[in-house]
């Protein structure tokens, strides 16, 4: 074997030697009651993968992202996810670093409409950061945000070069999220099946069964997609049916009023786009919608209000109590939240209250006649519960209009991408993650969840993977030739 070929080799001694003394070191530092050396290797583990392996220091982090344990307050009232915030900080660092000392990003991914979008969004977010009421509490949501965003998407796009990256991504996730589905059934057994028990049985992995249902909705459309698919072989069929048939359990099991709406929003959207129905055709009936929607609202709310199912532990029930803005406290205490929400908006319509700071600053903007028998004003209890409501009190009407700016930007890019992609398993992951992203944004009008890692992970991850398949995976043969040839100045 040639010299230049061989795998250097370690010398065995140092290796026992090495390892001899840290386990002496490390017991007595335990005799001593320090236990952190131990965390020592895991460290150095990292720290390596950081510097020669950043695209496996992303997978784990998306395997560890259902795993994480969030601690709710580690000072100025904002929480930690433990181990991914720490990680993404780490490869959010990274990336800048390795930013400045090579000066280029592939502008195909910075140039690209969606990632201008989430720039613009960005800004100003740092903008109203500087302008906010509790700037440290805003300063860690930016924070929080950038690492989400840094990591999930622009580090992503460039790991999604290989598509085999992009299933990779999915299946780390579904992965670990498959034991966090086992671990909530058998928990949820332990009552069962009851409908209370279903809103925490899920915990310490996700906060309430609203975010688990969002984030099994989000996965459900891939794996309904990958059932029905021809692309793989029968083994493969028999896992994806029994993920589907677990998914359709857990879905069922969480009591997730927001995630049954969002995957009927999803179906439709899919309808639309297989029967090729014209884009103004469709904005033609939106806009009747809407119009007939604004002239019968009083008569609609009349018959919301004659509605008094309460949620319940009976499926049909509890599908019904979806409208009941008359009893239910959940649905009032979200009405409640946009009240509260519009009126700090029309207080400070331009730079809001400042980014993450809904929590602490809305309990003086409730009424007395709007308020339920689960409203708080400790500022523990959630968020302004939607994903346009929210950005609109704590950044303003740009807040929301930038945030609506990226969700547009993705979805006409994916819309106008899908016919004209020839490659079969392309197609089928474009239009899943699509499909997956409806399913949010449809949840995101009744919660937000953007601020967590649970939802942060395939939520700017099925962004990447969209804007990488436009980028990397849907050029011919011809244009990949003279891609090449412009690079090697043509020789």
């Amino acid at each position: 074997m040639p010299e230049a070929l061989k795998t250097p080799t370690i010398n065995s001694k140092l290796i026992y030697t090495v390892g001899g003394l840290f386990a002496l070191l490390n017991a007595v530092l335990i005799a001593f009651e320090f236990y952190y050396a131990a965390l020592l290797p895991v460290i150095l583990v990292i720290a390596l993968l950081a510097f020669f392996a950043l695209d496996k220091l992303v997978l784990l982090v998306v395997f560890l992202t259902p795993l994480s344990v969030n601690l709710t307050d580690i000072g100025l009232g904002v929480g930690l996810a433990l181990p991914t915030d720490p990680l993404l900080f780490g490869v959010m660092l990274m990336f800048i670093l390795k930013l400045i000392a090579e000066q280029k990003f592939d502008k195909r991914i910075s140039d690209h409409p969606v990632t201008l979008a989430i720039i613009i969004n960005l800004v100003w977010l740092g903008i109203t950061t500087a302008t906010s009421e509790m700037p440290m509490v805003s300063l860690k949501f930016l924070v929080s945000r950038l690492w989400y965003v840094i990591t999930f998407y622009f580090v992503t796009t460039q790991i999604f070069r290989n598509f085999k990256n992009i299933r990779l991504y999915l299946g780390a996730y579904i992965t670990a999220f498959v034991g966090i589905i086992g671990y909530t059934i058998i928990h949820h057994g332990m009552y069962g099946f009851m409908e209370q028990p279903a809103h925490w049985v899920m915990s310490p992995f996700f906060n309430d069964h609203t975010s688990y249902g969002a984030v099994l909705a989000m996965f459900y459309p891939l794996l309904v997609g990958l059932v029905f698919s021809n692309q793989y072989s029968r083994s493969w069929k028999v896992v994806f049916i029994g993920l589907l048939a677990l998914f359709t359990m857990a879905l069922i099991l969480s009591y997730t009023r927001a995630a049954w709406v969002s995957l009927i929003g999803a179906f439709g959207v899919f309808m639309i786009m297989k029967l090729r129905i014209r884009f103004t055709t469709v904005l033609t009936l939106a806009v009747v919608f809407v119009g007939a929607l604004i002239l019968s609202w009083e008569t609609i709310v009349m018959k919301l209000e004659q509605n008094r199912q309460d949620s319940s532990a009976e499926l049909t029930e509890h599908v019904q109590s979806i409208t009941n803005i008359s009893t239910d406290a959940s649905n009032l205490e979200r009405l409640n939240r946009w009240g509260s929400a519009w009126r700090m908006f029309k207080e400070r319509p331009f730079v809001g209250w400042g980014p993450g700071t809904y929590m602490f600053q809305y309990a003086p903007f409730q009424l007395s006649s709007e308020k339920t028998i689960i409203s708080t004003n400790a500022g523990d209890a959630g968020n302004a519960h939607s994903e346009y409501i929210g950005p609109l009190s704590e950044s303003g009407v740009f807040g929301m209009l930038s945030f609506i700016i990226v969700v547009i930007a993705v979805l006409y890019y994916a819309i106008i991408l899908y016919p004209k992609i020839k490659n079969a398993e392309h197609r089928l992951y474009l239009m899943s993650l699509l499909l997956g992203l409806i399913t949010y944004l449809i949840h995101g009008m009744l919660n937000n969840f953007l601020d967590t890692d649970k939802a942060s992970a395939p939520f700017w991850g099925f962004i990447a993977a969209i804007v990488a398949i436009e980028v990397y995976h849907t050029r011919t043969e011809e244009e990949k030739d003279s891609e090449e040839l412009l690079e090697t100045g043509g020789e």
